[in-house]
């Protein structure tokens, strides 16, 4: 999903630079959407691991 994010944010980039303005806002809006569902998902996962207890299950 950050991924995601970054590759919106780069084609808003591109498209301001082009003069697509109409599209440099939306891109720029998706991305800024998923860049905050990423960090809201993110925190929900840090906090149900701190309060689940388990630790995790690391490769060696």
């Amino acid at each position: 999903m950050l991924r995601w994010s970054v590759t919106f944010f780069i084609i808003a980039i591109i498209a301001f630079v082009l003069g697509m303005d109409s599209v440099a806002v939306l891109s720029g809006g998706i991305g800024r959407l998923l860049l905050i569902v990423f960090l809201i998902l993110s925190a929900l996962s840090l906090i149900v691991g701190l309060f689940n207890g388990k630790t995790p299950n690391l490769p060696r």
